[in-house]
């Protein structure tokens, strides 16, 4: 009997786990990979059903026997094509009162939590359970607008926002965070009682040092003395590219450094603009072999994002044996230390250069053994016995003491 069975008392029998998102993207993303892992997850390893709500160009519900998927017509995201805004709550509920789940989890904050609330209200045996996949308070709020308006101002908005998860979150059954600095530590900071860490998984299996192809740095025009910089991402300001951009091209030219960004996003155009052809933009990449061959051929992983929550990109880069350069915030924290790589200031471009060449100059082979073994710890498999071991039992073990607790509460208040 799994713990999950163990948290209905013992009765065995299948339940409907449903996740709920805006984060869903046709063409990668790393809620979408966790979202498809968790359902196989479920499909081959339990007797419960999946079901997936989540936006898309049109509506439409696809029935595969325990695995079900609603999508909502919903429009795209300005600057993010690939991304669409589900702003239909009464799709979603209806969506909801169809398929009945059992537990709701909800990997953002805005809209789409307060349905499953309102959706618990009718039907209060339903277990909550929310997912911290980004730090959009500082994300989206205080880092942007502190380039707008005064940084006090910026900040104050902010801690609104953080108010206001912590006023949304003690409403859910589990509270978990992808890393301690990616989350954990600010969202207990907030007043929520129990947050889990969960971190997500990768396929390591796909990624390994022994991918490194001769042949693709020859392409490039690269000798084993040369460095190779890789950055996998996004190519938009959230995920700081251009910061990375600017951090190579303040090396020193006697390195004949060279510098890939893999991926699409609004500031491919302007970097192209630049006319550095030391820097190559191959798009994003479908191909996990293909990626996997890219990372093993580099030297070392740059990235600037200051909010990562996970970091998915730096533990391939590791697993592909590369030592990483980033900055000290959220879970690089948690990711990057000095055995296995460098961290600086947030958005200091000088800093981040001094770091690459610190890096350069270094023991490599030790750092990217270090990585190797750091990256290993993370599996689907591990991701997957959290959740449904931990965290899902203690939300229906916390929905069942709730419930049992509202006729005491009553009674005290008649």
């Amino acid at each position: 009997m799994s713990p999950l069975d163990r948290s209905f008392g013992g009765t065995v029998g299948a339940k409907t786990f449903c996740d709920v998102t805006q984060s869903w993207s046709d063409v990668g993303g790393g809620v979408r990979t966790y979202l498809l892992h968790k359902r196989r997850h479920i499909l081959e390893s339990t007797p419960h059903r999946h079901l997936m709500i989540v936006p898309g160009a049109r509506d439409e519900i696809a029935e595969e026997e325990r695995a079900v998927t609603v999508t909502i017509a919903s429009p795209r995201v300005p600057g993010s094509p690939h991304y669409r805004l589900m702003l239909r709550n009464g799709a979603v509920g209806a969506a909801l009162k169809r398929y009945r789940p059992d537990l709701i989890e909800c990997q953002d904050a805005y809209n789409l939590p307060w349905v499953a609330i309102s959706y618990r209200r009718r039907y209060p045996d339903t277990a909550l359970v929310a997912a911290y996949m980004t730090d959009f308070p500082t994300v989206y709020v205080d880092r942007p607008l502190s380039k707008v308006l005064t940084k006090p101002v910026a900040g104050l908005l902010a801690r609104i926002c953080y108010d206001y998860c912590g006023l949304l979150y003690r409403r859910f059954d589990s509270v978990f965070a992808l890393s301690e600095n990616g989350g954990a530590a600010k969202l207990r900071s907030l007043g929520i009682g129990s947050v889990d860490v969960v971190p997500l998984g990768v396929e390591l299996g796909e990624f390994g040092p022994s991918r490194r192809d001769q042949r693709l740095r020859n392409k490039l025009g690269l000798t084993e003395e040369q460095p190779l910089l890789v950055y996998v991402g996004r190519l938009d300001s959230e995920k700081k590219p251009d910061l990375v951009v600017d951090a190579f091209r303040r090396l020193p030219g006697r390195l004949g450094a060279k510098l890939v960004l893999i991926g699409e996003g609004p500031l491919k155009a302007e970097i192209a603009a630049l006319g550095d052809g030391r820097i190559f933009m191959p798009g994003y990449m479908n191909s996990r072999t293909e990626l996997a061959r890219w990372l093993a051929s580099a030297d070392i992983y740059v990235s600037g994002m200051a909010d990562e929550t996970f970091g998915v990109s730096i533990v391939e880069a590791q697993a592909s044996g590369l030592p990483v350069v980033g900055v000290a915030a959220g879970a690089m924290i948690d990711r990057v230390t000095d055995a296995v790589g460098r961290l600086g200031a947030i958005g200091d471009s000088a800093a981040m250069a001094a770091n690459i060449i610190a890096v350069w100059d270094a023991d490599r082979s030790a750092m990217a053994e270090q990585a190797r073994a750091h990256a290993l710890q993370f599996s689907w498999d591990s991701s997957m016995e959290a959740l449904f071991g931990r965290v899902y039992p203690a939300a229906f073990a916390r929905r069942a003491e709730q419930r049992r607790a509202a006729p005491a509460a009553a009674a005290l208040a008649a």
